[in-house]
């Protein structure tokens, strides 16, 4: 079995409310997730091919129909190293307006402020390390 190499772009959404956007992945389309895994921020995978910041703004618009209101920062680079794959994820945080229209992947969502994150059950365990690193 050969090793894939994918890379992952992620952003921690803020409003002018200084609140986190958490998106809750759609268990029926993905049951292999696990409930103490099931919420997390937008992202996805890059296409090859095309700049990082254009496929996070992609990802955002798909996950949300929201766009960016400015540059997105570089928070992180983390290793997601499974048996079949390496995903290198890179996290932003960048300010959103709006509220989000969510794609098929995803049942609702909630905006939570720092404290509301830091106790919050079931944020996928890379977000979560992002949050406690950079944010809270």
């Amino acid at each position: 079995m050969e090793l894939q190499l994918q890379v992952g772009v992620k952003i921690l959404l803020q409003n002018k409310e200084g609140k986190f956007l958490l998106l809750h992945r759609n268990l029926e389309k993905y049951p292999e997730v696990k409930k103490d895994n099931s919420w997390d921020i937008v992202g996805g995978r890059i296409d090859i091919g095309i700049p990082l910041l254009e496929n996070l703004k992609r990802e955002v618009f798909e996950e949300t129909k929201l766009t960016l209101i400015d540059e997105p920062k570089l928070l992180a680079a983390q290793d997601i190293l499974r048996p079949d794959k390496h995903v290198v994820r890179l996290t932003y945080v960048g300010q959103i307006e709006g509220e989000p229209i969510l794609d098929e992947d995803h049942s609702s969502f909630k905006w939570l402020t720092k404290e509301e994150v830091k106790t919050h059950e079931g944020i996928d365990q890379y977000a979560k390390e992002v949050f406690e690193k950079y944010i809270l």
